[in-house]
C-alpha cells in the first residue's frame, strides 16, 4: 500500500491524520445573492462546530435528465460569481469542469477542480485537471468499481500532481437505483489518497421523476453516519435552504436547518474513527 498522500487548501489539511472536513453548497449556482448566502450560513455553522469547510457549486450542470433543466449560470459569470464568493467569504472554493477547455478558467478561480462521476475516466480531462497543481476531486462513476479508482488517480497522478480526492457517490443498481458498498471506503484509501463520501448524491434516483431525478433524502443521516463509521476523511453534502424550490437536485438535498444537528452526530463519530485531536462538543 503506497503511503497516504498529505497536502492542504488554505487553512485545510488533507490526510491521515486530519480532521475530518466538509464539502457543502447548493448543487448548482441560482443567482449570486443566494449563493453567497448558502455560502455565508454553511460556513457560519462549521464555524461554530470547528469543522473544515470547503464551498461547493456548479457553474453548470452538464448532465442533467432534460433539455429544459437549469444548468446554471455558465462558465463566465460562474466563475466570476465563485470569486465572489471566495473573496467575501475566504472559503476555499470547488467546482466541477467538464471539458479540457473549462479547466485552466477554472483553476484560476476554484481551489478544488471536481471531475463529474460520468467523466471519471476521461483521461484528457483528468490531465488537464492534474497539470493545473490545483487539487483534483474525481467522484466515482456509478458505474465503476472501487478499485477502478486507482486508474483514475494514475492519471492525474502522471502529471506530477498527487493533490487527489477520490469520492463515492453511489453504484447504479438496476434502473433508476443507487446502492453504496460500504467496502469502497478501505479499498480507496489504500491508493494512498484522502477518502470523501458524497452522501447526497448517493441518495438520488437518477431519472426518477421522468424529467429529472428522485431522490431519498431520509436516507441521508444513516448513511453519513456508516460512511463516518467507515473512516471517510470528508463529508460532501449538497444543502439547500428550501429543497423544494431548488432548481436542481433538490430531490435529494439536505435542508440547511438539519445541517448542524447531522454535524453534531458526525463529529462524534469521527473523533472515534480519526486519529487527530477533536475539538469539544
Amino acid at each position: 500500500m503506497p503511503p497516504a498522500t498529505s497536502f492542504s487548501v488554505a487553512s485545510i489539511s488533507f490526510g491521515p491524520n486530519a480532521p475530518l472536513f466538509l464539502i457543502a453548497g447548493p448543487c448548482v449556482i441560482e443567482s449570486e445573492a443566494h449563493a453567497t448566502a448558502m455560502a455565508e450560513k454553511i460556513g457560519a455553522i462549521a464555524a461554530e462546530l470547528n469543522i473544515p469547510y470547503i464551498f461547493k457549486a456548479s457553474y453548470d450542470k452538464a448532465n442533467r435528465s432534460s433539455v429544459s433543466s437549469f444548468r446554471g449560470p455558465q462558465l463566465e459569470e460562474g466563475l466570476r460569481i465563485l470569486a465572489a464568493i471566495k473573496k467575501h467569504t475566504g472559503l476555499p472554493i470547488l467546482t466541477d469542469v467538464h471539458d479540457v477547455s473549462q479547466v485552466g478558467p477554472a483553476a484560476e478561480v476554484c481551489d478544488i477542480l471536481q471531475i463529474p462521476a460520468f467523466l471519471c475516466r476521461q483521461t484528457d480531462l483528468l490531465a488537464a485537471a492534474g497539470r493545473t497543481a490545483r487539487v483534483v476531486n474525481v467522484k466515482k462513476g456509478q458505474f465503476v468499481s472501487p478499485w477502478e479508482m486507482a486508474n483514475a488517480a494514475e492519471k492525474i497522478a502522471s502529471t506530477g500532481n498527487e493533490k487527489i480526492i477520490l469520492t463515492e457517490r453511489g453504484t447504479s443498481f438496476g434502473y433508476q437505483n443507487l446502492v453504496v458498498d460500504m467496502r469502497s471506503f478501505p479499498i480507496m484509501k489504500k491508493f494512498g489518497y484522502p477518502v470523501v463520501f458524497d452522501v447526497t448524491h448517493s441518495v438520488q434516483l437518477p431519472g426518477g421523476a421522468g424529467k429529472s431525478s428522485g431522490g431519498q433524502p431520509e436516507f441521508i443521516e444513516p448513511l453519513a453516519r456508516a460512511g463516518t463509521a467507515a473512516g471517510i476523511d470528508g463529508l460532501f453534502l449538497e444543502v439547500h435552504d428550501n429543497p423544494a424550490q431548488a432548481l436542481s437536485d433538490g430531490a435529494n438535498a439536505l435542508p440547511l436547518e438539519k445541517l448542524g444537528p447531522l454535524l453534531k452526530k458526525i463529529l462524534q463519530l469521527a473523533a472515534l474513527t480519526r486519529e487527530w485531536d477533536a475539538p469539544a462538543q
